[in-house]
This record gives C-alpha cells, sequence and structure tokens, in this order.
C-alpha cells in the first residue's frame, strides 16, 4: 500500500531527527512507527532500537541467570585448564 501524507514542518524536522538519531531512512522509521501502533506497541526491536538501547539489552542478556546452566568457574577457563591435554599429549 502506498500512502502519501502533508506533515507540518515540525513534525517532519522531528521525523527525520528520530530517524538520523537510530540510524535508520525516513521511510524505514516511520515504517517501524506504524507497525509499532498497529501490533499494539510491540515494534520489531532492531528497528527501533538506538544504540543505547541495545547495549541496554545486550547487558541484560549477559546478565540474567539461566536455570540449569551456572556459571564456569575461575579454573575452569584458566588457561592452564583449557591447554592441560595439549601440554600433556606433548610429553
Amino acid at each position: 500500500m502506498t500512502v502519501t501524507l502533508e506533515l507540518r514542518p515540525e513534525v517532519e524536522e522531528h521525523i527525520k531527527a528520530e530517524a538520523k538519531a537510530r540510524g535508520l531512512s525516513v521511510e524505514t522509521y516511520i515504517l517501524s512507527v506504524l507497525e509499532k501502533e498497529a501490533t499494539n506497541g510491540e515494534a520489531n526491536f532492531a528497528l527501533t532500537a538506538t544504540p543505547e538501547e541495545w547495549k541496554k539489552a545486550f547487558l541484560d542478556w549477559v546478565h540474567t541467570e539461566r536455570p540449569g546452566h551456572p556459571p564456569l568457574s575461575d579454573e575452569a577457563i584458566s588457561r592452564e585448564s583449557i591447554y592441560r591435554e595439549r601440554e600433556d599429549g606433548q610429553l
């Protein structure tokens, strides 16, 4: 579907600034806003997130507890532990 809109100059400038801040084209930004409205606020994060929102989402994911997957101990990720088998095989 193609739609033509006449926007007030201040709205147009705001849209351009928001699109630029998110690293999107004006068309992509407008499409993401319309999709968000059409889906009751469930926009495609990849299209609408700012770099700061990406960073926060990533850090939240990193620090999320994962049941059944305990963090590795310092011993488990030490250099000596990782290369032990290789060094033992060279003797």
